[in-house]
């Protein structure tokens, strides 16, 4: 059977570590290796690690310069055919690792598989089903965002397009999504793979801002490429627009509401065609503006409730 090989990196997050551990574990998949970079944690997390010392593949706690360094330094350990990472306050849903394999094998000119993804908080209760859909390169230039925990890699495409750039510290998937797309094909499975956990301490919500520079970095690398370049040019309005609404949603995350409206508005105003699109994220957003978060945590909980028939996935983790 072909060995997939997962990389937590990790650090100060013992609230969440222990289930993104089981979660790995129990899935039904062999052979599975597991390599655990942790930070130099100082909440007990290393404590955690040890008692599943055992079970894992190699586990090391030491100080690095962030997440991309860590996850860089399991992929170097790595010897599977297929490679992915689980950030350490994630977690893979039942069967997930098995579906991957399965829509590689399916598939043999991807660089990389993607499925949906269940938002959590930080209890564990799911909240939204992050739905997808196939994408293109262009998708990608455009900030449609993949859903990180569901994504596995072939490990060829992988080491042609190389390892996470450790510069970025917020959007660094997306710049690998972009770079193995050049590789090969990326695969869309509609089937629910990972759960996302949204909590105070992430870094989505403490620095909202940064996502947003960075997706304009990401715009500056592509036209710089000569590939990606003249890719970009015929859609540069619509990519640009596409940065401005992705730091909006991440503004409106981070609670600076009046911030995300103005980025919201310069999105809109570059590609007004991308309203439909859009348009619930701005409604929450003026929402958040006017004070009126009441409102939309009814629109919440009313996605809670849509998503209480995947809650059982979660059950015991």
């Amino acid at each position: 059977m072909t060995l997939v090989s997962i990389i937590t990196p990790s650090y100060n997050q013992a609230a969440y570590l222990e289930q993104t551990l089981r979660s790995v574990l129990e899935q039904d998949y062999a052979p599975i290796e597991y390599l655990v970079v942790d930070g130099g944690s100082t909440d007990g997390s290393v404590e955690i690690l040890q008692r599943y010392a055992a079970r894992l593949s190699w586990w090391v706690s030491e100080r690095d310069r962030g997440q991309a360094e860590a996850i860089n330094k399991g992929l170097a350990r790595a010897r599977g055919e297929i490679v992915a990472w689980l950030n350490s306050d994630d977690l893979y849903l039942p069967g997930a690792v098995r579906a991957a394999v399965q829509a590689l094998e399916a598939h043999p000119q991807a660089a990389f598989v993607y499925g949906d993804v269940l938002s959590v908080d930080a209890q564990g209760r799911p909240f939204h089903h992050q739905r997808y859909r196939p994408l293109t390169l262009q998708d990608l230039l455009c900030f449609h965002i993949i859903g990180q925990p569901a994504v596995f890699m072939r490990r060829d495409a992988l080491e042609q397009a190389g390892r996470l750039d450790p510069s970025y510290h917020y959007l660094l998937d997306h710049h690998l999504w972009i770079r193995l797309a050049q590789v090969g094909e990326m695969v869309y499975v509609p089937q629910l793979w990972a759960a996302a956990r949204y909590h105070p301490m992430a870094k989505n919500r403490r620095q909202a801002l940064a996502f947003g520079e960075e997706a304009f970095r990401i715009l500056d690398w592509a036209e710089a490429q000569p590939e990606l370049g003249g890719i970009l040019r015929p859609i540069r309005r619509r990519a640009r627009a596409g940065a401005f609404f992705l730091q909006a949603r991440y503004l409106r995350d981070g609670g600076d509401a009046w911030k995300a409206l103005r980025s919201w508005h310069q999105g809109l105003f570059l590609a007004p065609s991308l309203l439909p699109r859009h348009f619930s994220l701005g409604v929450s957003i003026w929402l958040s503006a006017l004070g009126l978060d009441s409102l939309r945590h009814l629109v919440l909980r009313h996605r809670e409730k849509q998503a209480k028939q995947k809650a059982g996935i979660l059950d015991g983790r």
